[in-house]
């Protein structure tokens, strides 16, 4: 027999009501549908505006925890959940980090990234245990995501990250939801009602993909991980990504193509390195520790050796 406090519940959020806009939708020619999908598309940056102070805050707690040797930890299910290890996964490539620094859970493991595993949201236990196998602590902070708000497998972590006195963070499109207030920092992305009635993949997803993307790059910058706009702590883990080693060296230096590759095989392949290297004329030997000393802050690094960037 159906739930009915859950029926009830649903028809009481925001993401599970129905579109006025879209009532027609099943009318409409390609363009239409596309065109009212991308004018729905349009209140999405709008609602992630209204909550930037939320999300600044966030990004400060998230830092201040990579400063302690903490990690940032996304947990969701479905959707939210896929969204969560997407972005933990592109932070190593991106960044240069470990891939135990940003980590991404999603209910029902990792076979849930591709395939539903049903049931998996509604166990609030599991996500205990899920926590308790990457020996999560008071020192990581948990940013759970739930389109809903009320996500039992979220609720669940949230609540065990709290016991811990970790820092909690909750992204939902729902306003004054469970997840908002047991969490330290809720972060209320309201989109409205999805085009199609609670497909919360859409306008919701958007959301979040936009937060996430915040989160972590809003973090990394702010422990050194760019100069300028530059990503030089990329990994050069492939051919594009190598060549894209080799741009940067030449875009933060304004050096030519074979300067840039020879200072990246002294440096090891490390681009922030090499362009400290040449920006300061210093060999590795010496323009190595200066960047350690900086804690990985370039321009803090060419600062203190007197080159003024």
């Amino acid at each position: 027999m159906m739930n009915n406090t859950l029926l009830n519940t649903l028809s009481t959020l925001i993401t599970e009501q129905r579109n006025p806009n879209s009532m027609n939708i099943d009318q409409l020619s390609p363009l239409e549908i596309v065109r009212l999908m991308n004018q729905e598309d349009k209140q999405v940056p709008l609602a992630i505006e209204r909550v930037l102070p939320q999300i600044a805050q966030a990004v400060e707690r998230i830092v201040y925890a990579f400063q302690q040797g903490g990690r940032l930890v996304y947990l969701g299910a479905g959707t939210s959940g896929r969204l969560g290890v997407l972005d933990a996964s592109e932070c190593p490539p991106t960044f240069g980090v470990s891939g135990e620094m940003v980590k991404g859970i999603i209910a029902g493991g990792e076979q849930a990234i591709r395939y539903p595993i049903e049931g998996a949201e509604d166990n609030q236990q599991v996500a205990v245990e899920d926590l308790q196998a990457i020996n999560f602590s008071a020192q990581d902070v948990l940013v759970g995501v739930a389109a809903s708000g009320r996500t039992p497998y979220v609720l669940g972590a949230l609540n065990y990250a709290k016991q811990l006195g970790a820092t909690t963070i909750s992204i939902a499109s729902n306003p004054n939801s469970p997840m908002a207030q047991l969490a330290d920092i809720s972060i209320d992305t309201v989109v409205g009602a999805e085009v199609l009635t609670g497909s919360s993949r859409l306008k919701s997803g958007t959301a979040q993909k936009l937060v996430l993307n915040m989160l972590s790059t809003a973090s990394m910058i702010l422990i050194g991980k760019c100069y300028e706009n530059l990503m030089v702590d990329v990994q050069a883990s492939n051919e594009k990504l190598k060549a894209r080693a080799v741009r940067i060296v030449m875009q933060a230096t304004d050096c030519d193509s074979p300067t840039a590759e020879q200072a990246l095989i002294l440096a090891e392949q490390n681009a922030k390195l090499a362009i400290m290297m040449i920006l300061s004329g210093l060999p590795k030997e010496v323009a190595k520790p200066l960047v350690e000393k900086e804690k990985g802050f370039l321009r803090k690094a060419l600062e203190k050796g007197g080159i003024v960037p």
